[in-house]
């Protein structure tokens, strides 16, 4: 994380629940959507969104070439070919004969019902950022300073940032996930078997094809495991040929968070995916 997008961060924390408009980070000047973009982009913020660009998808020729088959109403139907004569994306501005919050209705109706492809980006006008639960997970238990010189960071930003963190780790949940095994916080231990079983599970949710990113193991059992002990779990597990601990070769899909979350080795690159035996 860069120094702009920590600062943007923890300006944010300064607001009620989280939530800004976006006009609020005027200071970060014309940096601040390429900023929430990119925390957006990583799940740690979200903002209000609006269609910003509109494409043609095959579905829609039929519509064109026999609209009295198709329930379509006439001035959807208008935009729809309005779209149809561009030879690539169009712009929601391009369509001039509609007001924007009816063509913008419209729009959303022909992407819901298939016709067309919608790109959507943060909103121009009255935008509002808000920080995720993804976001209150990371500056609580995961952020830690990169190495290096540091950012100068005002007390204000100090002063939210403390605020928040006496206020989340006062209501942290005490428990993983309810529809994971439950962790036993008395004692703070669970079973390498139990971990097994959450590895599979997160894989069933996840879509991960056997192949489950150690970040978002760390998401669930850190705390009550340190990284240490979590580490130590799967190497016992791999010892005992349960699961099988490989290296990442395309970084490019994942944050530089994600990647720290992997397992560092002397040489080589950090064991990064948990396959299942």
């Amino acid at each position: 994380m860069d120094n702009q997008e920590l600062k943007f961060l923890l300006k944010l924390l300064g607001f009620t629940d989280y939530r800004a408009g976006l006009n609020a980070f005027d200071s970060f000047k014309t940096k601040k959507n390429k900023i929430c973009k990119a925390l957006g982009d990583r799940e740690l913020v979200d903002y209000t969104r609006e269609i910003t660009a509109v494409k043609i998808l095959p579905p829609s020729q039929a519509v064109l070439k026999n609209p009295g088959e198709v329930p379509i109403a006439d001035k959807e139907l208008k935009v729809l070919e309005k779209i149809a004569k561009a030879s690539g994306k169009i712009a929601p501005s391009q369509i001039t004969s509609l007001k924007a919050a009816q063509r913008n209705e419209i729009l959303e109706v022909l992407s819901d019902r298939g016709l067309i492809e919608a790109e959507r980006g943060i909103k121009k006008t009255k935008a509002e950022v808000w920080l995720t639960q993804r976001g209150i997970e990371y500056l609580r238990d995961d952020y830690s300073p990169n190495k290096g010189v540091q950012p100068a960071i005002s007390l204000e930003l100090l002063g939210n940032y403390l605020r928040f963190l006496r206020k989340t780790l006062q209501t942290k949940p005490e428990q993983v996930s309810s529809s994971l095994p439950t962790v036993n916080t008395a004692d703070e231990k669970i079973s390498d078997q139990e971990i097994l079983e959450i590895i599979k599970k997160l894989d069933r949710e996840l879509g991960t094809d056997n192949y489950l990113p150690i970040f978002h193991l760390r998401e669930k059992l850190q705390p009550p495991f340190s990284r240490d002990e979590l580490d130590k779990a799967l190497y016992r597990l791999q010892a005992s040929d349960q699961i099988d601990l490989s290296s990442l070769l395309d970084p490019t899909p994942y944050t530089p968070e994600q990647i720290d979350a992997g397992i560092l080795q002397k040489v080589g690159g950090s064991l990064f995916f948990i396959t299942v035996n």
